[in-house]
C-alpha cells in the first residue's frame, strides 16, 4: 500500500509550485490507501509522554473510582472495556465481541456552541496532572488539522482555505485508548480485536501510536491486511468517511483495525492518542463534482445527522 511520509517542514518552506507537487503526492496516496504519516509537525514527544504517564495513572485507578467518570460512546469521561464495538458502516456489530480497550474521551469546548456537540469535559480529580498536557496537545493537533486541510485542498486544486472555512465551528473528539495486555484480558474470542475493523466517521483522524505486536493494520484494495508503517515521531493520519463522501470517493476511507492482545507478548500494553477531526455539524456535505470529485453521486447529508447515526451504531448497553 502507498502510505507515504509527508514532511510538513518541507511544505512550510516550499514555494507555491513545489507545494502543488507535494500535495499531488498525497492525492495519489489518498486514492490508494487513504493513509499517510506526518513528520516535521513540531509537536514535542515529551508532551505525549506526559499524557501517557498521566493516563496510566487514571487507568490504574480502581474500577469503583473510574465508574464515577463513566460515559457512553459520544460522551465525555471514561468508556469501560465492553462498552464499544466497532464494525464497518452498514454491517451489524457483534455485541458479544466488544473492543478490548478502555478509553478516556474528551472534546472541544466552545462557549455558546450547541451542547449536543460541545459537551463539557470531565477531568478526574484523582489525576490533576492530566488536564494541562491533554489540552495543550489538543490545541496543537487542531492547528495541525487546519494546516493539513490546506494541503489537501491544494491536492484537489481548490483554494487552500476551502475546507478550513467549513470546519471553523467543528467539534473534535480526543480519545486516549488503553489496550490492556493479554495477561489482563485473557484469550480473545475468535474475531475479537482491540479495535474491530472499521472506518472512521468524519474528516481526518490524527493518531499518535505505539508500535507493538497488537498494533494497527490497514486493509489494502485487494482485501488483504498489512501492518501500518511506523516512524518514530511521526503521526499517522487517515481520511475518514465524510471526507471520502465529500470528494465523491476520489479519496478512500480505508478499513483499519487494531489487532488483539498478542500471545507473543502477554504483557504488551499500548496507549494510543487519537484525535477525530470533524466538519461543522450544520454543514450540508455535497460531493464535489468531477473532475475535482471522483464521480460518486451521494445525496446531500447534514454532518450532524450523519454523526448521530454512526454514534448509535457503535455503542450498546
Amino acid at each position: 500500500m502507498d502510505i507515504p511520509l509527508f514532511d510538513l517542514s518541507t511544505w512550510r518552506a516550499a514555494e507555491q509550485q513545489e507545494r502543488v507537487t507535494l500535495a499531488a503526492r498525497l492525492d495519489q496516496a489518498m486514492r490508494d490507501s487513504g493513509f499517510f504519516l506526518v513528520s516535521g509537525h513540531g509537536i514535542d514527544a515529551s508532551l505525549t509522554d506526559r499524557i501517557r504517564a498521566e493516563a496510566r495513572t487514571f487507568f490504574t485507578l480502581p474500577g469503583t473510582v473510574k465508574d464515577t467518570y463513566a460515559t457512553g460512546v459520544g460522551g465525555r469521561g471514561w468508556i469501560p472495556c465492553g462498552r464499544e464495538v466497532n464494525a464497518f458502516y452498514g454491517e451489524v456489530a457483534d455485541a458479544d465481541k466488544p473492543d478490548l480497550k478502555e478509553t478516556f474521551t474528551l472534546g472541544r469546548e466552545l462557549p455558546g456552541g450547541d451542547p449536543a456537540w460541545f459537551t463539557p469535559n470531565v477531568w478526574p480529580a484523582e489525576v490533576p496532572g492530566l488536564r494541562a498536557p491533554v489540552t495543550a496537545y489538543a490545541d496543537l493537533t487542531q492547528a495541525l488539522y487546519r494546516e493539513l486541510l490546506e494541503v489537501l485542498a491544494v491536492a484537489l486544486g481548490l483554494e487552500a482555505g476551502y475546507f478550513v472555512a467549513r470546519t471553523r465551528q467543528a467539534p473534535y473528539t480526543f480519545n486516549i485508548n488503553r489496550y490492556p495486555p493479554r495477561s489482563v484480558t485473557g484469550t480473545p474470542l475468535e474475531g475479537q480485536f482491540r479495535v474491530g475493523p472499521h472506518t472512521d466517521w468524519g474528516i481526518l483522524t490524527v493518531l499518535d501510536r505505539q508500535p507493538g505486536y497488537g498494533g494497527l493494520q490497514v486493509q489494502a484494495l485487494d482485501g488483504t491486511w498489512a501492518d501500518a508503517p511506523y516512524v518514530p515521531g511521526a503521526l499517522t493520519v487517515n481520511i475518514a468517511d465524510l471526507l471520502a463522501r465529500w470528494t465523491g470517493d476520489r479519496w478512500r476511507s480505508t478499513r483499519h483495525r487494531v489487532l488483539p492482545p498478542p500471545d507473543a507478548d502477554v504483557n504488551e500494553e499500548l496507549i494510543s492518542l487519537i484525535v477525530f477531526c470533524e466538519s461543522d455539524m450544520d454543514r450540508t456535505v455535497v460531493p464535489l463534482a468531477p473532475p475535482v470529485g471522483g464521480g460518486t453521486d451521494y445525496p446531500p447529508v447534514v454532518a450532524g445527522d450523519y454523526y448521530r447515526e454512526r454514534d448509535a451504531a457503535a455503542s450498546f448497553d
